[in-house]
């Protein structure tokens, strides 16, 4: 599949499932899904997890997560891995995807919230999942040997 399809298809999810929860729910209103998980609207001024929050303005954030995207492009570009092109692809989406809505709102739409009993997990929305996954397969990456280094 083409990559300028993947990356309009998972932004645009991003994208859709914030503007849905934005437009649906209350600040704060929670919404049960079933006993692990909701649907939570919260607005995240800060960086994971709301660190940062009230402390660093947004357009500050913006200019940080713009160099971070380039520096990730950069380091994609040098790699000669395909899997670890495929990590740093990922994480771009996810990156793109939040500092789109930054941009947008001076913050980010948080939703989803993983719970068990009184355990709960930061709200966390879509292209927070991308950038997770994009880690891990990162990771991943660098255990694997690539053909050129055998």
């Amino acid at each position: 599949m083409n990559k300028l399809i993947i990356l309009f298809v998972l932004t645009f999810l991003d994208f859709i499932s914030k503007y849905f929860v934005k437009n649906t729910l209350i600040l704060n209103q929670t919404l049960e899904i079933n006993q692990f998980f909701d649907l939570v609207y919260v607005q995240n001024y800060g960086v994971s997890f709301g660190m940062l929050s009230g402390v660093v303005p947004y357009w500050i954030l913006i200019i940080i997560g713009i160099l971070v995207v380039i520096l990730i492009m950069y380091l994609s570009l040098s790699s000669k891995k395909k899997l670890e092109k495929i990590a740093y692809f990922i994480i771009t989406i996810g990156a793109i995807s939040n500092i789109f809505d930054r941009m947008l709102n001076s913050f980010v739409v948080d939703f989803i919230l993983i719970h068990y009993d009184e355990y709960y997990w930061p709200a966390f929305n879509f292209a927070d999942i991308y950038i997770t996954i994009g880690i891990i397969v990162l990771i991943v990456s660098f255990f694997i040997k690539s053909e050129e280094n055998k």
